[in-house]
C-alpha cells in the first residue's frame, strides 16, 4: 500500500507539472503560429494549432523595416552591463551580509529587500532628470543606469554564500588572505552556480526592460530590441504577424542561453535555498 500510495502521489505531481508546463508554453506556441500565419488569417475566427499555409514574410517584413543587427547590439550591451554590475555588487554585499557581523546588519538587510516593493514607476521621473542632468539621455549608460543593482539579487547571492562553511573562510584568514582575497578567490569560485542563475536573470530583466528605455532614449540608434517591437503598434493598427515575428526574435537568444545554462541555474536556485 504505501507502494501504490507513492506510486499515485508521484504520478499526480507529474500530471500537474505536465499540466503546467502546457499552460505556459501555449502562449509561446500561440506566438510562433501567428507569425508564421498570412496576415489575412491571423484574425480567423477558427482556431488552428499550426497555419494552413505557413510563410515566413512576417519574419522578411521585419528584418526589412527595422535595423534588428543594431537594437540587438545595443540589448546586448546594456544586457551585458547590466548582468556584470549586478553579479559584482550582489556578490559582494551578499557576502558582507552572509559572513560579517556588524550592529544594524538584519535591519539594513531588511531596508534593501524593502526597496524591491517600491515600484520602479514611483520615482522613474526624478530618476530621469538625474540622468538627464549627467547627460546621459540616448546612451548606454543611461538605459543601463537603473539595471545595475538588484535587491533579490541580493538577497540570493546572500543565501548561497551563506551555505560556505566559515571554517573555510577562516582558515584563509589564518593564512594571511584578505577579505578581498577571501571574496575574488574563495567566494566566488565557490558561489559559480548561483551567479550564473543570476546572470540568467539578470539578462533576462533587462532584456525585456520597456517603459525605461521608452522614456531615456528618443535616438533610434539606441533604440532596443523591445522598442524596436512597439514601432509595428500604430495608433489605429495593430500588425500581429510583424509583433509576434519580432518577438520570437527577441526571445530566441535569451532562451538559448537558458538552455545552455539550465543546470547551473537549477544548482544555484538549489544552494541558495539550503540556508536561511
Amino acid at each position: 500500500m504505501p507502494a501504490a500510495r507513492a506510486a499515485a502521489r508521484g504520478l499526480t505531481l507529474h500530471a500537474i507539472l505536465l499540466t503546467a508546463a502546457v499552460v505556459m508554453l501555449l502562449p509561446f506556441a500561440w506566438m510562433v503560429t501567428t507569425s508564421l500565419t498570412p496576415s489575412a488569417e491571423i484574425l480567423s475566427p477558427s482556431l488552428r494549432l499550426w497555419p494552413a499555409h505557413p510563410t515566413l514574410t512576417h519574419y522578411m517584413d521585419v528584418i526589412k523595416a527595422a535595423p534588428w543587427l543594431n537594437y540587438f547590439w545595443n540589448t546586448v550591451v546594456v544586457s551585458t552591463a547590466s548582468a556584470l554590475a549586478i553579479l559584482l555588487s550582489s556578490s559582494l554585499v551578499g557576502f558582507i551580509f552572509a559572513k560579517f557581523a556588524f550592529p544594524g546588519r538584519n535591519l539594513l538587510f531588511i531596508i534593501v529587500l524593502s526597496t524591491a516593493m517600491i515600484p520602479f514607476e514611483s520615482y522613474m521621473v526624478p530618476f530621469y532628470l538625474q540622468i538627464k542632468a549627467l547627460g546621459w539621455v540616448n546612451t548606454y549608460a543611461g538605459i543601463a543606469a537603473p539595471l545595475l543593482i538588484m535587491s533579490f539579487g541580493i538577497f540570493f547571492m546572500r543565501q548561497s554564500i551563506m551555505t560556505i562553511p566559515d571554517e573555510l573562510l577562516d582558515a584563509a584568514r589564518i593564512d594571511g588572505a584578505s577579505e578581498f582575497y577571501i571574496y575574488r578567490r574563495v567566494v566566488l569560485p565557490l558561489s559559480k552556480p548561483a551567479l550564473g542563475a543570476l546572470a540568467i536573470l539578470a539578462v533576462q530583466n533587462a532584456w525585456a526592460f520597456f517603459i525605461w528605455p521608452m522614456i531615456v532614449t528618443s535616438d533610434r540608434s539606441r533604440f532596443t530590441m523591445e522598442l524596436g517591437l512597439a514601432m509595428f503598434q500604430r495608433a489605429f493598427t495593430v500588425e500581429y504577424g510583424r509583433i509576434t515575428a519580432g518577438s520570437v526574435i527577441t526571445v530566441i537568444p535569451v532562451l538559448i542561453a537558458f538552455l545552455i545554462l539550465r543546470r547551473s541555474i537549477i544548482r544555484g536556485i538549489t544552494l541558495a535555498g539550503l540556508k536561511g
